[in-house]
């Protein structure tokens, strides 16, 4: 008899749990507002019928966007570089300073695998001090190495091939380094400052020499004694790279439906998006609701 009972039980419970883990898409939700053009700044009320255990508001903004729940990389976008040089002290020569650039550089900061991956010289697109401080090298577009997302380090070079005396030989000041991604609107992103490139320098030749990291520049020493061959790279940079947006949790299972308020800053056009969920720990269903906002100036 016992037996009998425990077995009922058990079943009652497996048809119990069986039932609570299941679940029914919430499709009476629904998400209204009281019209559909407003003006920058202007609060939106947003009305809800129906009932759901969760729900996930996106704006459509910037970061906010439905569409993009999934991206990791943008595509469009202009990559830029910009330093300023300065060549100081003895007679200008520029075959001894190089910039680099390598998608292929491990990401291991050694001597083996600087060596190892390849260097695309660049040198001659920038425009570098003969002898004028903070000469600016002019915008370097250099959208052809982050294709396919790739991602990229600078390096600058500084190798000398003749030993030449303090009153001949020069040496090289980077006094600024800005890389910028720059989108189809014309807005920019910082990637790489000379305050944040995270610079490693290393040596191959003339121990007794290698660049000097400042905060505010970066400087090449001159070797009177023996060849030079240094280098100092950036840290690896992705410049396609990009968060997936979120969305901004408005209820949870524990909550009541809101009164939900939002803004807009920016005119515009803006698909907003309710994610509205039941779930259990088994199981989720969800529905979504789309409005068509326009924002006017």
């Amino acid at each position: 008899m016992n037996k009998i009972l425990g077995i009922l039980f058990a079943i009652i419970t497996i048809v119990s749990c069986t039932k609570r883990d299941r679940v029914d898409a919430p499709d009476d939700f629904m998400a209204f507002t009281d019209k559909h053009v407003y003006r920058v700044g202007d609060t939106v009320s947003f009305r809800f019928t129906g009932g759901s255990d969760n729900i996930v508001f996106w704006s459509g903004k910037e970061g906010n966007n439905y569409d993009n729940r999934s991206r990791t990389e943008v595509e469009g976008n202009t990559l830029a570089l910009n330093f300023k040089s300065f060549s100081q002290f003895g007679e200008v020569d520029k075959s001894i300073i190089r910039l680099l650039v390598s998608n292929d550089f491990s990401g291991v900061y050694d001597s083996a695998s600087i060596r190892a991956a390849t260097w695309i010289n660049i040198t001659d697109r920038a425009t570098w001090s003969s002898g004028a401080d903070q000469t600016p090298s002019g915008e370097l577009v250099l959208d052809e190495f982050v294709k396919g997302n790739k991602s990229l380090v600078f390096a600058f070079q500084y190798k000398t091939t003749v030993v030449k005396p303090i009153t001949l030989q020069n040496r090289w000041v980077i006094r600024s380094f800005d890389l910028n991604s720059r989108n189809p609107a014309g807005q920019e992103t910082s990637l790489l400052t000379m305050g944040t490139a995270g610079w490693a320098r290393f040596n191959f030749a003339g121990d007794s020499t290698n660049w000097e990291i400042f905060a505010p520049q970066i400087i090449s020493m001159r070797n009177l004694t023996e060849l030079d061959d240094d280098w100092i790279l950036t840290r690896q940079v992705r410049p396609n790279a990009v968060a997936p947006d979120r969305g901004e949790a408005i209820k949870n299972i524990s909550g009541k439906m809101p009164d939900f308020k939002a803004a807009y800053d920016e005119p515009g056009i803006y698909k907003v998006v309710f994610e509205a969920t039941n779930a259990s720990l088994k199981e989720s269903k969800k529905v979504l609701r789309e409005l068509t906002l326009i924002i006017e100036p």
